[in-house]
Parts: structure tokens; sequence; C-alpha cells
């Protein structure tokens, strides 16, 4: 059975005065990409059992999401629903996922984010249940692609206070980690959203690898300045830069919001660098050798990442 947003693919899909970006949408192909996303879920152990949701904004008062009490790798496009940007359910033969105001309140909070993804990786969710800080200045994909993770106080799940609880935080980061949850990642296409939390869940197993060896070896100021400046030329964001007197690899960013969700910095302790120029998080002339070198270097590795994103 057609839904109404599939009875007027015209209207909300293409940019004007709804704001709406992109050409018209192939609302079957939207279903099946987030069938898709939700395979990919279930077989990276990222969401067992029921556990999970998914959702993409299709026009500018229409969301399709993944149903409540089903297993996100064997969904099917007509198991999807329909709701609005209130969470009234508009159609489908499924209740809508029990969670949908978390995906609403991100989408109301970034009006260009299409697609939000939700559930459980088992080493992202393990620093949310230690309420441990994600530590920075470790991994080169991490400082371009993420930057400083944040993990959001806990509420039950579900309810409004649950979905305010990213507020803080939405402006300055794709991804987020619920305390005693799991984590919220969110872009322009499902893919993206994923893939957010796909490199998140990567990099804390990697910590922890890493950890059980005995030591984490963390950038040099020159090297962490270097892929800061990669990062401004890739056209990427970070908030650090915002900031007074920062410091690279502190976890400056979310600070402020430790004490109401109770994250500490206890197993991982990065350096501090108190530059003596006062630069802070600011870069360095483009006539140091050294820097250019390390730019060079790194921007080759995450070219290739991008390029095989592609």
């Amino acid at each position: 059975m057609a839904s109404q947003v599939e009875t007027k693919k015209g209207q909300g899909a293409s940019k004007g005065g709804n704001g709406m970006p992109g050409g018209a949408l192939n609302i079957h192909r939207v279903k099946q990409e987030i069938c898709e996303i939700g395979d990919r879920l279930y077989k990276k152990g990222f969401a067992a059992a029921n556990d999970g949701n998914i959702s993409y904004r299709v026009s500018e008062n229409q969301v399709v999401c993944t149903p409540t009490m089903i297993c996100k790798g064997f969904m099917k496009p007509d198991d999807l629903c329909v709701v609005d940007m209130e969470g009234r359910q508009i159609s489908g033969v499924r209740k809508a996922t029990s969670e949908i105001k978390l995906h609403i309140a991100i989408m109301k909070a970034r009006p260009e984010v299409r697609a939000v993804v939700h559930c459980h990786p088992p080493h992202a969710t393990a620093f949310g249940i230690a309420r441990e800080a994600i530590p920075l200045c470790v991994l080169p994909e991490v400082e371009i692609f993420l930057g400083e993770v944040p993990i959001a106080r806990y509420e039950t799940p579900g309810t409004q206070e649950f979905a305010d609880t990213i507020l803080p935080f939405v402006q300055k980061s794709n991804v987020i980690i619920l305390a005693n949850h799991g984590t919220v990642s969110f872009g322009d296409t499902v893919e993206k959203a994923y893939w957010y939390t796909e490199i998140l869940d990567a990099y804390c197993r990697m910590l922890m690898l890493a950890k059980s060896l005995g030591r984490i070896n963390y950038f040099t100021e020159p090297e962490a300045k270097a892929l800061l400046e990669l990062k401004q030329r890739l056209g990427y964001k970070d908030p650090r830069l915002e900031l007074e007197n920062c410091e690279l690899c502190a976890n400056d960013v979310f600070r402020d919001s430790w004490k109401e969700s109770g994250v500490r910095q206890e197993v991982f302790q990065p350096p501090r660098f108190h530059s003596s120029d006062g630069s802070g998080c600011a870069t360095r002339s483009a006539s140091d050798q050294e820097r250019e070198t390390l730019v060079q270097m790194i921007t080759d590795r995450v070219m290739e990442i991008l390029k095989s994103q592609a």
C-alpha cells in the first residue's frame, strides 16, 4: 500500500519553499537504503535482536523510519513507516519506532540533516557505560572525520527528556554517545550517518586494544596542528577553533557537560599542549616545511579513504 508521501513524490522533494535540498526522491529507494543499512548494523553487531532505529527525512514534514520490535537485519521496505515532524504516524502497517523523538529533535535542530542512525555498537557503547571521555590526538581519520565526540547524559529511552539530551552537542558533532545506552549519528545520507558510527566504534576498539598492550602514543603538537589544518582544507569544521586558549588534545569542547553526564577522563590521559606563541588551536604559517610535509602525508592517506567511500 502506497504511503501519503509516496503518492506526493513531487512535493517537498526539491529545494524550494520548504527548504529541503536535492531533486525528486525515489521513496522506494530510500526505504531500500534504510533496509540495507539495517542489515549492516545487524551484521556488524551494532543492533542485536530488535535494537536500533533509522530514519530519513523525505520532505519538510515527513520522515521515513524503521518500526518498533523488528530485527534490523531482516527488514523489508514495506515494513517501514512514515511519521510527521511531531512524531505522529502517517502510514505503515507496523508501529513506528518508540525513539522517533530522538531523530526528530536532531532534524529540528539541524535542518540540513536528512538521516539519523541510532544503534548500540559495543565498543563505543562501552565508553558510554564507563562514561570515559573519548581521547583525541590518536588516529588521523578520527581527527578529520569525527573530532571530539560528546557523551550525553542518561534519560529513559523513548521520552522527550531522552531526545533533548543531544541538544547541547548536536551543532558541534555528527555522532554522539548516549550514556548507558548506545550512539546516534546523523548526516545528509543514511550511509554517511552510519559511516560516522562505524568509524567511532572501530576507533573505540583500537583504543581498548592499544591500552591492553600497555600504552597509548598521542600525536605531538605539530602533528595535531597539521591535522587540524588539513581538516580545514577539506572543508570540515572543528569546534576547537572556536575556543579561547584551546588545547588541541584536551577534550575541552564538551568538558562543561561532564559533571551533568558523569563523564571523567581516567583511563586515557591525552597530552595538554601549552603553546608558547599563544596561538592555541590556530595553525602555524604556511612557511613551516615540517608542517607542510605532515599535511601532505596525511592528505594522501585521507584522500585514499574518501575515494574508497565514493
